[in-house]
């Protein structure tokens, strides 16, 4: 079986409004329901998730914006009525749907945590000291992001450790992604994914980078 980590970004697009969750990301989710492969999150990625999608996905400034414009249109004329009316309508109706989606982030959450084919876990304290060994390297990382690494790498290791392989991380933040914007590899994150034996992936879809015939499993 496939083993993935996936991180707070992914845990943002799959608890979006329905309407705007990527395929690839609710498919990753479908794939681990089916048994192909099991997912990884540490818990705090559904603590920091829940304030991004609140707030990124909130419809209401959008939709006060074009109520203004409805406002002013009819007033100016440049709208008929019935078109109007029928546009608030549709704002009505697409504000409550997806508030009423935001209302139940909590929930979700909850999904993913008690879910079967994921494994949430909470930051150890060989996590936490491993971030601490990780702020004297030159990595350049915010605390957040060096908690999540530090997570991954040594859950990664207890894997490894216990028999398991095929190990990857689909990671879209650059800051954690081991190569830069022109795809040179960055030290010492690739080392470090390397001595995990851990393949970090670009997508959801874990197609790039495509995995190397030599890469190390540990």
């Amino acid at each position: 079986m496939k083993h993935v980590f996936v991180e707070t970004n992914w845990v943002v697009e799959y608890g979006a409004p329905e309407h705007l969750r990527p395929p690839k990301a609710v498919e990753l989710m479908e794939r681990a329901a089916k048994g192909d492969l099991r997912l990884y999150i540490p818990s705090i990625c559904l603590t920091e998730a829940r304030h991004p999608i609140r707030k990124g996905f909130n419809p209401r400034a959008s939709s006060d914006s074009l109520r203004s414009y409805l406002a002013w249109a009819s007033t100016q004329g440049a709208l008929r009525v019935e078109d109007s009316e029928a546009l608030r309508r549709v704002l009505d109706r697409y504000e409550g749907t997806v508030l009423a989606e935001l209302g139940h982030v909590d929930e979700r959450m909850g999904f993913l945590r008690k879910h079967p084919a994921i494994e949430v876990f909470p930051l150890s304290e060989e996590m936490l000291a491993y971030s601490l060994e990780l702020s004297l390297q030159n990595l350049d990382l915010k605390p957040f992001d060096q908690s999540i690494l530090a997570a991954v790498l040594v859950r990664g290791k207890a894997l490894g450790a216990a028999g398991a392989y095929d190990i990857a991380f689909c990671e879209l933040d650059g800051d954690l992604q081991p190569w830069d914007k022109d795809g040179r590899s960055k030290e010492p994150l690739t080392s470090l994914y390397d001595a995990a034996g851990i393949w970090v992936y670009g997508d959801f879809a874990m197609e790039s980078p495509a995995k190397t015939p030599s890469f190390p499993e540990v």
